[in-house]
């Protein structure tokens, strides 16, 4: 446990930090969920609908850095790529 006053407000800080960055990502997962499981339910055009909404969710987290640039970018062009893929192709997941 910290000692000093200054140790004590920075483990305070690391803890709220570490709720907020849980929490974003928590809300990314449960959109990447949604999309998955409306893609098994094969209704592609509610799921397009809903790929604005996780681009913003991964840019902001982006910006603020609870992810890095670069996994934002990969992940939004993953859920991109399965949603414009053929309906009748194999899924090809490792």
């Amino acid at each position: 446990m910290p000692i000093t006053e200054s140790a004590k407000k920075a483990l305070r800080q690391s803890r709220k930090r570490r709720k907020q960055n849980q929490r974003v990502k928590e809300d990314i997962k449960k959109l990447e969920k949604t999309i998955e499981s409306l893609l098994a339910q094969k209704k592609t055009s509610e799921a397009k609908n809903l790929l604005p909404q996780i681009a913003r969710a991964l840019d902001k987290a982006a910006k603020i850095g609870v992810i890095k640039k670069n996994k934002a970018s990969r992940k939004k062009s993953r859920i991109g790529r399965r949603l414009n893929r053929p309906a009748a192709a194999p899924e090809n997941k490792k």
